[in-house]
C-alpha cells in the first residue's frame, strides 16, 4: 500500500490559547494513530492576532478516513476546530 500525506488545519478558541501545547498534543496523537513518521507544523496567521495551526504528516493509505484523528484532535483543550485542508498520495 501507499502512503498518503494529510494537511491539517487546526483553529483555537481563541487567540489567547496556548498554540505551543495545542502542537504538543495534536503532533503526539498523530505520532499514535500514523506512526512514526515526519510530523511538520506551521503557524498561520488567520486575523486579529488569531492563528491557526497547520499540521503535515504521512500517514499509511490502509488506514483509511482521517475521520479518528480528526476527532482526537478535535478533543484537545483549545481546539475549536480541525479541518482536513489537503491529502495526496505518494508516489515511491
Amino acid at each position: 500500500m501507499a502512503n498518503v500525506v494529510v494537511t491539517l488545519k487546526i483553529m483555537p478558541g481563541s487567540p489567547e490559547e496556548d498554540l505551543n501545547k495545542i502542537e504538543a498534543d495534536a503532533k503526539k496523537k498523530i505520532i499514535d494513530f500514523a506512526g512514526e513518521g515526519e510530523v511538520k507544523s506551521e503557524k498561520v496567521p488567520v486575523a486579529f492576532g488569531l492563528k491557526s495551526l497547520k499540521i503535515i504528516f504521512v500517514m499509511p493509505e490502509d488506514k483509511g478516513s482521517t475521520e479518528p484523528i480528526e476527532d482526537a484532535v478535535g478533543d484537545i483543550k483549545g481546539v475549536q476546530s480541525v479541518e482536513v485542508s489537503d491529502v495526496r498520495r505518494a508516489v515511491g
